[in-house]
């Protein structure tokens, strides 16, 4: 996990995970609509897993 990718994950989540495909930037746009905190644990989540 890059620098880069932490940064834009904390300032927009769902462009951070664009490229685990179109179900995880559907879930971390769904958590950062419903609050931005969670959007980005989800995000940070989603980029730390090594699949």
């Amino acid at each position: 996990m890059s620098v880069w990718r932490v940064i834009l994950s904390v300032i927009f989540p769902p462009l951070a995970v664009y490229d685990k495909g179109c179900g995880s930037i559907l879930i971390v746009l769904l958590l950062t609509l419903l609050g931005w905190i969670p959007g980005v644990i989800a995000a940070l989540i989603i980029l730390n897993n090594r699949k």
